[in-house]
């Protein structure tokens, strides 16, 4: 999905037929006939997909998206296939998708205000990961950047040992965002053990 992708529309389809009707449902939305049913085709800046249980359109207006919903329910209601929908948007600045219609219940409105208090929730944390000596500078260099992208204040401790060292990541700011940080740890240190066996068993 490109950036500018803001709009979402989830479809959760009521059937028992689900993941058969998802791919009936991609396939006529790529097609001629949701033209021919709906009046209209679905924007070509729409992009549609599915996760196997799930149909999602993403567009970058909502204008593009409401017009993509009309096509898509004409066709799921000439096959009688019932679907809950709900629309959302793409909130920059809290980086994640903020639901607009249906609204949300004021017990969901809570719930959701709960979480994003806890992730915005600014707080420490400390990660070790561990790394050859030849490209712990790399590894460093990867995360600091990372760190910088993510808004993140981070401290790096060296502690070297006699094949590896290990670096411990002291970052700070809003807990979603360390989390995020936490990820990009782990697969940078499970990159670079692949790499550093790559190399341990290449031929001399």
């Amino acid at each position: 999905m490109s950036d500018d992708k803001d709009w979402r529309l989830e479809a959760a389809l009521d059937s028992n037929d689900r993941p058969n009707a998802l791919d009936r449902l991609l396939e006529w939305a790529q097609g001629p006939r949701v033209a021919k049913d709906a009046g209209e085709a679905v924007p070509a800046d729409v992009v549609i997909t599915h996760d196997g249980d799930r149909l999602f359109a993403y567009a970058p207006t909502e204008a593009e998206l409401s017009a993509a919903r009309r096509a898509l329910e004409t066709v799921l209601r000439s096959d009688g296939v019932a679907a809950k929908i709900c629309v959302s948007r793409w909130d920059s600045g809290l980086d994640e998708w903020l639901q607009v219609d249906p609204p949300l219940t004021a017990e969901a409105k809570r719930t959701e205000e709960s979480v994003d208090m806890r992730g915005a929730h600014v707080e420490s944390r400390t990660m070790v990961a561990s790394t050859g000596k030849m490209i712990r500078a790399e590894v460093e260099q990867t995360m600091r950047e990372w760190a910088e992208k993510l808004g993140l204040e981070c401290e790096v401790i060296e502690h070297p040992h006699l094949l590896t060292t290990q670096l411990a990541f002291t970052v700070t700011g809003p807990r979603r965002k360390i989390d995020e940080f936490a990820d990009g740890l782990r697969a940078e240190e499970l990159a670079t053990m692949r790499a550093e066996r790559a190399v341990m068993m290449s031929p001399l």
